[in-house]
C-alpha cells in the first residue's frame, strides 16, 4: 500500500496542521514552513507520482493544486488543491488533500459481465 517515504510524509504534513505550541512543532515548522519546505514536500510528493500547480493572486493568498504526473494538471478524483494566505500552507495543505484522497479511495469493483467466474 504505503511505503515508508509515504507514511513519513502523511506524518508530517498531519503534524503540520497542529498550532505549533510545543517546541517539536515549531522546530518542524521553522523547517518547512520556507521556500526549500516547499521543495521537500514537492519532492516528496513527485515521488508518489503527483506534479503541483501553484500560484500567486495579487498578494491575496496562494493556490496550489498537486495531480497524477502526467495527466496535464487536470482535476481529477485524485488531485489535492489548497488555498491559503502563503504558499507554503497551500502546499502543505494541497498535499495532505491528495495523500487523504489516495488513500480513501475505494478499490476498483470488478466487472462480473466480462468474466466467466462468479463472485464468491
Amino acid at each position: 500500500m504505503f511505503n515508508s517515504r509515504t507514511r513519513v510524509l502523511r506524518a508530517a504534513l498531519g503534524f503540520l496542521s497542529i498550532e505549533p505550541r510545543e517546541p517539536e512543532l515549531r522546530v518542524l515548522h521553522r523547517w518547512l514552513d520556507s521556500w526549500s519546505g516547499v521543495g521537500y514536500v514537492v519532492a516528496g510528493m513527485a515521488r508518489q507520482e503527483y506534479d503541483l500547480e501553484l500560484r500567486r493572486y495579487n498578494g491575496r493568498g496562494w493556490r496550489a493544486m498537486f495531480s497524477q504526473s502526467g495527466l496535464e494538471h487536470s482535476l481529477t478524483s485524485h488531485a489535492g488543491s489548497a488555498w491559503a494566505p502563503s504558499p507554503w500552507q497551500a502546499v502543505q495543505q494541497a498535499a495532505r488533500d491528495a495523500l487523504d484522497k489516495l488513500h480513501n479511495r475505494e478499490p476498483p469493483t470488478r466487472d462480473w459481465t466480462t468474466s466467466d467466474e462468479s463472485p464468491r
